[in-house]
């Protein structure tokens, strides 16, 4: 009952910080490995539990993504998608200690990247630059970062929230909501991936889906209810302690 309750628990709370800030992963992966799962099972499980708090959290964002063409939508959704089964592919090939020693560099350099995201935004509009090259450059960036998000799952929002950030998106709602539908779906194809593979634990993952959707639900409402300079300090400050943890991991 306790290591059910913990995986409830984690699986909320990683709900709530996806659809704020991201990095909900940390919370699931390690209450995984602690209750017993190995991990490698316990990577794959985890990408399965926090993977409805996507659609709740990008339910709560409707608004937003009803404001954006949906042709681009879809292209995006597309590319996220290809990318999260290339990432869930490596994984299922690549041992994950040669990946994990990576990891904290990633989070910190996107954690930096998505700090200086504004004023690199205004320095390149008044560079100037086709409309079409920007979306080019976006679609290359979002590719990348959804093979990420299939192979290691830990910091995606993250990576997603400086991508658009520096593709010149200042909105911050609109930033959360876009994230949280690429998330979605590299995430749900990685999964299926994960299926076929037989790497999913599947009583502790159904307990955490149910959590990670009420969480990832929750989560969508409190974001939007707070200002959107709580919300860029949050992912900085979310991004900062990921790296130092999984730093610290690295180092043993």
């Amino acid at each position: 009952m306790f290591s059910i309750l913990l995986l409830a628990a984690a699986a909320f709370g990683a709900g709530v910080l996806n659809a704020i800030a991201g990095g909900g992963s940390f919370l699931t992966f390690p209450a995984l490995v602690f209750t017993g799962v190995p991990p490698i099972v316990a990577n794959a499980t985890s990408a399965l539990a926090v993977s409805p708090g996507y659609l709740g959290s990008t339910l709560g964002f409707r608004p937003e993504l009803r404001a954006l063409p949906s042709r681009r939508l879809g292209r995006e959704a597309a590319i996220s998608g290809l990318g999260g089964l290339l990432g869930a592919g490596l994984l299922l090939v690549t041992p994950a200690s040669v990946f994990a020693g990576i990891v904290p560099w990633l989070l910190l350099f996107a954690t930096a990247l998505f700090a200086a995201g504004p004023v690199i935004a205004r320095r390149a509009r008044a560079i100037g630059g086709t409309a079409d090259g920007a979306a080019h450059g976006r679609e290359a960036g979002l590719l990348a970062v959804a093979i990420y998000g299939g192979y290691f799952n830990g910091g995606l929002g993250i990576l997603l929230m400086a991508l658009y950030t520096v593709a010149g998106e200042s909105r911050i709602h609109t930033v959360n909501a876009l994230k949280n539908l690429n998330s979605l779906v590299l995430s749900w194809l990685s999964v299926v991936a994960f299926i076929v593979a037989g790497a999913i634990a599947w009583r502790e993952g159904m307990v955490m889906m149910v959590a990670a959707t009420l969480g990832g639900y929750a989560g969508a409402r409190w974001s939007r209810r707070l200002p959107a300079a709580w919300v860029r300090a949050g992912v900085i400050a979310t991004g900062l302690v990921m790296s130092a943890l999984f730093f610290r991991l690295a180092m043993g």
